[in-house]
């Protein structure tokens, strides 16, 4: 089990908003910097673009700083599923991470079930796990309606509890229900404000340990450690009215995650 990173955790600097948007070997170097094993390529649909070289180059950077690869999409359909499986290969990565909707797909949990069942053999065969998230637009109860009826050590949850919270889906019954079919954890926490006037809420990212993320009610059920599962940091952070102050504090999450991450390992 490693400490990881997602490109989510450098949203604002890989964004438009950027003068000079980070770029894979930036985020690369700035994982090893942090002293954390993995990053995850999590929604970045350019990684689609790189020919050979470039994904042997990104490959070679990686083994040279010791930081494993992953890899994240959306879509469960197999011709897609295929091709990150390709890209998990040319990279080294074991582990692809997507989503069951896409923009012109939702699938029905039996068409998830027979879509899966045509493309995971491929990802088993390679010795690639591919896991689902945890996300509103699906309920726990199909996402693992999907993954037991596949029935594939190759196929299960990445976890994000606080995904879940716009479904109206408790995250601490979130982890209890997928906890045996984690793959991957996505560490995220999460807080309510009143808006102003208190007229409403806002839902949004905090520093882990600052908010509702129940961190170790969901390590006592998934058991990383014992099963080899990845914590990959991201955060919500939300906007804060310019790139300098948005991009200080993103990097500021980053870092307060992983020793807050660091020192709750030490102590389970």
């Amino acid at each position: 089990m490693a400490i990881g990173l997602s490109t989510y955790a450098f949203f604002w600097r890989t964004s438009p908003k950027a003068p000079r948007p980070l770029t894979l070997a930036d985020m690369l170097r700035s994982t090893h910097d942090l002293g954390v094993g993995v990053l995850q390529i999590c929604d970045y649909p350019s990684i689609e673009t790189y020919r050979d070289e470039e994904l042997a180059e990104l490959r070679t950077m990686a083994e040279a700083l010791g930081i494993r690869l992953e890899l994240g999409t959306r879509g469960i359909r197999p011709g897609h599923l295929l091709r990150y499986l390709e890209l998990a290969e040319k990279l080294g990565a074991s582990f692809v991470r997507s989503m069951l909707n896409t923009h012109d797909h939702r699938p029905t949990v039996p068409e998830a079930v027979e879509l899966l069942r045509e493309a995971v053999p491929g990802y088993a065969a390679r010795g690639v796990t591919l896991g689902l998230e945890t996300y509103e637009q699906i309920s726990t109860d199909d996402l693992l309606a999907v993954v037991t009826a596949v029935d594939s050590p190759h196929l299960g949850v990445c976890l994000d509890p606080g995904n879940s919270v716009a479904r109206l889906e408790r995250p601490a019954d979130v982890i209890d229900r997928t906890a045996p079919y984690v793959v991957n954890i996505h560490v995220k926490d999460f807080a309510f404000t009143r808006r102003d006037g208190w007229v409403g809420f806002t839902l949004a990212g905090c520093p882990l340990g600052e908010g509702l993320l129940d961190y170790d009610r969901m390590i006592a059920a998934v058991r990383p450690e014992e099963k080899g599962v990845h914590q990959i940091v991201e955060h919500w952070l939300p906007w804060q009215g310019g790139f300098e102050e948005t991009a200080r504090l993103e990097d500021q999450w980053t870092r307060q995650c992983v020793r807050t991450l660091n020192t709750l390992m030490r102590s389970t």
